[in-house]
C-alpha cells in the first residue's frame, strides 16, 4: 500500500513552500487509495516550541487535510541508537575529532587545489590508540556515516532520471559529539521502519537523496522508497522564492481573508499542466496526478491567488459564512455582496455601506442637481426593483445619463466608486439613510471652496 508522510519541525509556522509539499502528499496518498502519515521532526530542542507544533495541526485542519497516522521523533530516540549501534559494528558508522576550524582548514585547502571540499576519512586511519588518546584528552567523537563507492540512480517521479556518485560527497555526520541525532539519520531510520513507500518533497533536498538511500540500504531490507522532487516555487518575476514570498504563513494568509479551499486549489495545480479551477478537495484528488508536475520553477502569482478565492467566495452559500459576517448580516446582505468580495473580510466594510455610517464625499458642481433630483424623489421605501425606477425620475428631472447619472448616486450613497448592485444595497440601507447621505454630499459639494 502507498504510504507517504510530511515530516516538518516545530520550529516556525506553516508557510506556502511546505503547506504544499503537505498537500502533494495527502493528495497522492489520498488519491492512490493509501496512508498519510504526520510525523514531527522534534528532535531540535533549542528551536522548537509547543505553539508551532500546534500551528501545525491547526493549519493543516484549515487547510482541509486530515491525516491518518502520527509520529514524532522525540519518541524514538532509543530506536535511533539501536540502529546506530548496529551501523557502528559493521564499520559503516565511525567516529571523528575534527573540530570546525579543523574542517575548515581542510575545505580551503582543497578549494585552493580546485578539488571538491570532500571529507578525507582521515578519522578511518586513526588506531584504536589514538582514538583512546583522543578521547583522554577530552574530545568526544561525533559519527560519520561512510557511504558506498558507486554511483546512486533513480528514476525521480517528476525530475526524471538522477545520478549522483557517492565519491563526490562527504561522509554525512549523522550524530553529534553531544548524542544528538541529525536529521539525515532519523529521516532514514523512520521513512524505513515506517514503511514509506514514497517521499515527496522539495527538489532542494535532491542533493541529499543518493545519501539517504545508501544509508537506507545499510539500515534496512525493505525496498528503497520512490522519490518525487517538486520544483521550488519562484516569485512573480522568476527569481527563486525569497523571504518575503516563501515566508507567507498559512495563518497570515488566514488572516487577510484567504479561502482554505481557494490556497487548497491553487496550491494543487501550482507547477503543473493544469490551472488552477475553483474545485473542491474531492476532485482535486479525483485529477491528481505527479505526472503532470513540471520541471521547471512555478511562479506564485498572489493575484492569481485572490482571483480564484474570488470564485470561491461568489459560490458559497449564506450557511458557509455567517459564523464570519458582522452579527445581524443575513441571507439578503450576503446575495447583495459576495459577488463583489476578492477576501471575506471585505464584507465589514460592504455592512457598514449598508447599515453603517460612511465619510461624506465632496462631489463637483455638476454633481449637485442629481443629487437634489434624488433628495425630491426619493422613494418611501425600497424594494430590489425601486433603483430603476428611481434613477428614471432623475434622470427625467436633470437630463443627466449614463455616468453623469449614475456615478454622483453611487458615491454620494456609497462613497464607493464601484461596488454591489445598487439595487440590493438600496433595499438593505433604506429610504431613512439614504436621504441623510444625500443631504450631507449637497451640503459639502455646496461648500465654498
Amino acid at each position: 500500500m502507498v504510504k507517504v508522510r510530511f515530516a516538518p519541525s516545530p520550529t516556525g509556522y506553516l508557510h506556502v513552500g511546505n503547506a504544499r509539499a503537505a498537500l502533494v502528499n495527502f493528495l497522492f496518498a489520498r488519491h492512490e487509495g493509501g496512508v498519510f502519515l504526520l510525523r514531527l521532526d522534534d528532535t531540535d530542542t533549542e528551536r522548537g516550541r509547543p505553539e508551532y507544533e500546534q500551528g501545525i495541526y491547526e493549519d493543516l485542519r484549515w487547510l482541509g487535510l486530515a491525516w491518518d497516522e502520527t509520529a514524532r521523533q522525540s519518541d524514538r530516540l532509543l530506536r535511533y541508537q539501536q540502529v546506530a549501534e548496529q551501523l557502528k559494528a559493521s564499520g559503516r558508522l565511525y567516529p571523528c575529532f575534527e573540530n570546525e576550524e579543523e574542517l575548515a582548514a581542510k575545505r580551503a585547502a582543497l578549494i585552493r587545489r580546485k578539488l571538491p571540499p570532500v571529507y578525507d576519512r582521515a578519522a578511518l586511519k586513526l588506531t584504536p590508540e589514538q582514538r583512546a588518546a583522543a578521547e583522554a584528552n577530552g574530545k568526544r567523537p561525533y559519527w560519520r556515516f561512510k557511504l558506498s563507492d558507486e554511483a546512486v540512480t533513480w528514476q525521480d517521479l517528476v525530475l526524471g532520471p538522477r545520478s549522483i556518485r557517492l565519491p563526490t560527497v562527504s561522509d554525512p555526520v549523522l550524530i553529534r559529539a553531544d548524542g544528538t541525532p541529525l536529521y539525515t539519520f532519523t529521516s532514514v531510520v523512520d521513512d524505513a521502519d515506517m514503511d514509506i513507500t514514497h517521499i515527496i518533497r522539495g527538489e532542494d533536498h535532491v542533493s541529499n537523496t543518493a545519501v539517504q538511500i545508501d544509508l537506507f540500504r545499510a539500515v534496512s531490507r525493505r525496498p528503497v522508497p520512490r522519490f518525487a522532487h517538486l520544483p521550488l516555487i519562484a516569485g512573480g518575476e522568476g527569481e527563486k522564492l525569497s523571504k518575503r514570498i516563501g515566508s507567507i504563513s498559512l495563518r497570515s494568509l488566514r488572516k487577510d481573508g484567504i479561502e482554505p479551499a481557494a490556497l487548497a486549489a491553487y496550491l494543487a495545480r501550482l507547477g503543473t499542466s493544469k490551472d488552477p479551477a475553483p474545485l473542491p478537495m474531492a476532485d482535486l484528488i479525483a485529477q491528481f496526478s505527479l505526472a503532470d508536475f513540471s520541471r521547471s520553477p512555478p511562479r506564485f502569482d498572489a493575484a492569481q491567488l485572490l482571483g480564484l478565492n474570488r470564485k470561491f467566495l461568489h459560490n458559497l452559500p449564506y450557511e458557509a459564512v455567517k459564523d464570519r459576517l458582522p452579527a445581524a448580516a443575513g441571507p439578503e446582505f450576503w446575495e447583495a455582496v459576495r459577488g463583489n468580495l476578492d477576501m471575506l473580510a471585505e464584507a465589514r466594510r460592504w455592512w457598514e455601506v449598508a447599515r453603517g455610517e460612511i465619510a461624506t464625499p465632496a462631489l463637483p458642481e455638476e454633481a449637485l442637481p442629481v443629487l437634489r433630483a434624488a433628495l425630491a424623489t426619493l422613494p418611501a421605501r425600497f424594494t430590489p426593483e425601486s433603483w430603476q425606477g428611481w434613477a428614471a425620475a432623475i434622470a427625467a428631472a436633470t437630463g443627466a445619463k449614463g455616468r453623469a447619472l449614475y456615478q454622483p448616486l453611487r458615491l454620494a450613497l456609497t462613497g464607493e466608486e464601484h461596488g454591489p448592485e445598487m439595487a440590493r444595497l438600496l433595499a438593505l440601507m433604506g429610504p431613512e439613510r439614504a436621504a441623510r447621505r444625500l443631504s450631507a454630499c449637497v451640503a459639502a459639494s455646496a461648500r465654498p471652496g
